[in-house]
């Protein structure tokens, strides 16, 4: 529990919200100073049409570009490194990120190589980088990973088969253009991960043993619009009656765990994405439940929080309870969103789980977790996901 003056700093970008937050990308690039742009996204938002708006954003505002898009989802070290020799072969001085996590964490790691020089994976921790990164406007087409408002970038290191995490203030964007109608070209499954990742933050936040009065309420506002949300925003894909909301909650949980950090799940969530490429938000959906139970106890008044942020009645039953109904409500919701698989499904055997253990004992997350699991604890966790 947290003592009634601990200190506690919040960063946060500066951010539009709302339908056609979008098309303001050429306005911010010029305000930025912006001469050439960079921008960095993935095949699929090309594929989408997203990126083809940022440029006409950008032409209105007579701004040249270059378009970097070989990213992959668990954006790798050596991605980052060819951005940045793109950023400076082409004499950019601004990024334009469109796209999910993995092209705004690539972003954000060519900014920090461009400003800084040496190798990306030389900047693992926290507050590793001295000089500030290229102007960086971040515009998210998923609402899930929130990195377009986090001091967060997640990079596989690929010669060790891991994620490391970079932590730093020089990470926030410039400027988010969160605009709800991105989210609408997602396809539903990609629609439950995204949505189940932006669940974990809010979740881990609020648990976190560095959380706030401030992220508290952003965490639990989150909830309550994702778990309200998201299974609509499954079911009719174009209605922005539901995909708006979504995009909010992603927001208010980005601005949450950004500033008060995540837990296990998230741990786990990164060895598994090093160790074997597995989709970032399909492992959080499967482990969350999991680690709410092996948590709960630890802060069972937190948990309870969480419960009714869900709309459980917990009036007048015990902390066990308490517990089963909330795991149990994750477990469904996940269910509904369509994400049915165990580790094991997705290609987690039990032979992994020693390697998997190792790499998530390590990660940063694991400090702000509420308990304190052992290795052995976190093997445990392994084997009860894969099933």
């Amino acid at each position: 529990m947290n003592k009634p003056l601990e200190l506690r700093k919040f960063v946060a970008p500066e951010f539009i919200f709302g339908t056609g937050a979008l098309e303001m990308t050429g306005r911010y690039a010029k305000n930025l100073g912006g001469e050439k742009a960079l921008i960095v996204t993935d095949p699929g938002v090309i594929e989408a049409g997203w990126a083809d708006k940022v440029i006409a954003s950008l032409n209105e505002q007579s701004i040249p570009y270059t378009v970097f898009s070989e990213v992959t989802p668990n954006p790798k070290d050596f991605e980052v490194m060819k951005g940045a020799e793109v950023f400076s072969a082409e004499e950019c001085n601004l990024i334009v990120t469109v796209g999910g996590g993995s092209p705004m964490d690539c972003a954000k790691g060519i900014g920090v190589v461009s400003s800084n020089g040496g190798y990306i994976l030389d900047y693992e921790g926290v507050d590793m980088i001295s000089n500030p990164i290229p102007p960086i406007i971040c515009i998210p087409t998923t609402a899930g990973t929130s990195a377009d408002v986090s001091q967060f970038a997640i990079i596989a290191d690929i010669p060790n088969k891991t994620k490391i995490a970079i932590i730093s203030k020089m990470l926030v964007p410039d400027v988010a253009l969160v605009d709800p109608e991105t989210t609408t070209t997602m396809d539903s499954y990609l629609t439950a991960c995204t949505g189940m990742d932006a669940l974990t933050h809010a979740i881990e936040a609020y648990v976190s043993n560095a959380s706030s009065p401030v992220t508290d309420l952003l965490a639990l506002n989150a909830i309550r619009l994702i778990s309200g949300n998201l299974i609509k925003a499954i079911e009719n894909p174009f209605d922005l009656t539901y995909r708006t909301p979504m995009m909010l909650g992603s927001l208010e949980a980005g601005l949450a765990f950004s500033n008060a950090s995540l837990g296990a799940v998230h741990a786990m969530a990164h060895s598994l994405g090093g160790l074997m490429d597995l989709p970032h938000g399909e492992c959080n959906a499967i482990l969350l439940e999991y680690v709410v139970d092996y948590n709960f106890e630890s802060s069972a008044e937190r948990y309870s929080g969480i419960a009714e942020a869900f709309g459980i009645n917990i009036s007048g039953i015990s902390n066990v309870q308490k517990k089963n109904q909330l795991v149990d409500r994750i477990r469904t919701f996940r269910k509904n969103a369509g994400i049915l698989k165990s580790l094991h499904d997705i290609g987690v055997n039990p032979d992994s789980i020693g390697a998997l253990s190792e790499n998530a004992y390590k990660d940063p997350c694991l400090v702000t977790n509420p308990a304190e699991p052992t290795l052995n604890d976190i093997k445990e966790l392994y084997a009860r996901a894969i099933g």
